[in-house]
């Protein structure tokens, strides 16, 4: 049975929390998150620290309660630090620009592939073939890097495609005659 529920918060300097009957706003340097508490869910907040609290008679308040501190955390370390996943464009004339909320990828194909970059995330290309997707929420970050490299997703033969930089492509090898 996992044990992240009972794990406490620490607040860091500069962020804030208020918890106004089941909703929960907390700010920081980088913004505001608001997050809906379960009903089995309670909070209990000394100074600078956190702890998930939860009613045992209700079926399931445990998971609940692990959940909410999970995405507490995040939240906390988003206002806070913000979340980064960085991509890349492997392949020979792949590239990718940025202009003001668009995206636009040349992955092989026919046309560019334009993208809208959603409200409260940004994408920066420090080169071509290099993406930086920037948000101070962890959901939002995952989400565009995934729509981004569904464009185009790795291959396994030579590799090509869009990928998150820490991703492992397995590689097949080629038919042999």
């Amino acid at each position: 049975m996992s044990r992240v529920a009972n794990a406490p918060i620490t607040l860091p300097s500069g962020v804030d929390v208020k918890v106004d009957g089941k909703q929960m706003i907390i700010n920081g340097k980088l913004g505001q998150l608001a997050f809906d508490l379960c009903d089995a869910v309670d909070l209990e907040i000394e100074s600078n620290v956190i702890r998930v609290k939860w009613d045992d008679s209700v079926k399931g308040a445990k998971a609940h309660a692990g959940t909410a501190r999970a995405s507490i955390n995040n939240m906390v370390k988003g206002v806070s630090e913000g979340f980064v996943k960085k991509m890349l464009l492997v392949g020979v004339g792949y590239r990718a620009q940025v202009k003001d909320n668009l995206l636009t990828l040349s992955l092989g194909y026919s046309n560019p592939v334009e993208y809208v970059i959603p409200e409260g995330v940004t994408v920066e290309a420090p080169t071509q073939t290099e993406l930086h997707v920037k948000s101070n929420d962890k959901q939002k970050v995952g989400q565009v890097a995934s729509e981004i490299r569904a464009f185009r997703p790795p291959e396994p033969y030579k590799g090509k495609g869009v990928r998150i930089a820490d991703e492992y492509v397995a590689r097949k090898e080629a038919k042999k005659k």
